[in-house]
């Protein structure tokens, strides 16, 4: 695999022709920060063919903390009885919606833990299902759903009420390894929602974790999926241990290999969007994900709101640096500029009337962009 020219493979990127399984193992086995800034240079080249010097902003609404679920990874897993819990009601919900949308956020994240109170009860989402609805007609803003795995029924229904994204991430596509972060969890279903959402008409954001024991043979298969099933959006985080989890003395390395995984996805996949998020490391690290290709910034939450985080519960939240105000003079710094309300619906709107396949996106994508 040394036989492939990183330069080589980078040309190939930049005419925007299909990378092989092999080219994109062979990038991510770099470990010099040298041919990372090769790589990252080239991101940003095809990042701007199609979105200029424009980045996307996107409030974080983390409403429910409660989880029926027992993931390995995650702060929030049944079993950690020690770490407090909240539930927003719909006052609170919707005052920092409104607060994100007057703030400037271009998309509200509604995100939750897979809680019983909604999975179990007699009132089911009919509550959720309401506040969104009131959101879009109050907001006209772009709305993700994050509420786990929902049935096909709910799925359409969200649809209906006017839910433009649904977010449900795998966080590995090695099954092996998913079986041990999402114990009990079945990872066909989990994909197929995804897919049938997708067929609903929504825009879907997939993901993937690393730093759990994942390989490059792992990430380069997880890229590749993300870009089959046309994920409008595509993330990567870097773990974060938690305590009071099977994982909690897990040894991490440095994000060098977030960034070189954000920079990778984007030559594969130029006209995607792809998240900086504020959650692993918080504003100071915001500047290194752009740089490597980013152009959604996720996870901004209001000082005052009493959300918390998924990666890092409170990190930056109370002093305000996850707010947009402190975000814009980081994008200015870089030479970047957080787009218009109008810019980002324009583009959902072209990303949903031309939902076809991969292989026919790009010049129309190219074409809005240009126009």
């Amino acid at each position: 695999m040394q036989d492939l020219k990183i330069d080589g493979i980078l040309d190939k990127a930049r005419q925007e022709n299909s990378l092989s399984r092999e080219e994109i193992l062979r990038l991510l086995d770099i470990t010099s920060e040298k041919e990372l800034g090769e790589v990252s240079q080239a991101a940003r080249e095809l990042r701007g063919r199609y979105f200029q010097n424009k980045v996307f902003l996107y409030g974080f609404v983390y409403f429910s903390t409660y989880c029926r679920n027992d993931c390995t990874f995650c702060l929030y897993r049944k079993s950690n009885r020690n770490y407090p819990r909240y539930r927003k009601n719909s006052e609170e919900i919707m005052t920092t919606a409104h607060c994100l949308v007057n703030s400037g956020v271009h998309l509200l994240d509604l995100t939750m833990g897979e809680d019983p109170l909604y999975y179990h009860s007699i009132h089911g989402f009919n509550d959720l299902l309401k506040m969104v609805k009131v959101l879009k007609g109050e907001t006209q803003t772009p709305i993700m759903i994050s509420p786990g795995i929902v049935s096909p029924e709910v799925l359409w229904k969200f649809k209906e009420a006017g839910a433009d994204w649904y977010a449900c991430y795998q966080e590995t596509h090695n099954k092996t390894l998913y079986n041990q972060l999402r114990i009990e969890q079945s990872y066909e279903e989990r994909m197929n929602r995804k897919i049938l959402a997708k067929e609903m008409g929504y825009l879907i954001e997939e993901g993937l974790l690393t730093g759990v024991g994942d390989t490059n043979e792992d990430i380069a298969d997880s890229i590749l999926t993300m870009a089959s099933i046309g994920a409008d959006q595509v993330r990567v985080m870097s773990f974060v241990p938690q305590e009071n989890t099977p994982l909690a003395n897990w040894k991490t390395n440095s994000h060098f290999r977030e960034l070189l995984i954000i920079a990778v996805m984007r030559l594969v996949m130029p006209e995607r969007l792809i998240p900086a998020s504020l959650d692993v490391d918080g504003l100071k690290g915001l500047e290194q994900r752009l740089n490597s290709g980013a152009n959604v910034i996720t996870s901004i939450i209001p000082p005052s709101a009493g959300m918390a985080g998924v990666s890092q519960s409170t990190l930056d939240i109370d002093d305000g640096n996850r707010s947009i105000e402190k975000v814009l003079p980081v994008l200015k710094a870089n030479r970047l500029e957080a787009a218009t309300t109008e810019e980002y619906q324009a583009w959902v709107n072209v990303r949903k009337t031309h939902s076809i396949p991969p292989e026919k996106e790009i010049p129309i994508l190219r074409a809005y962009i240009r126009s």
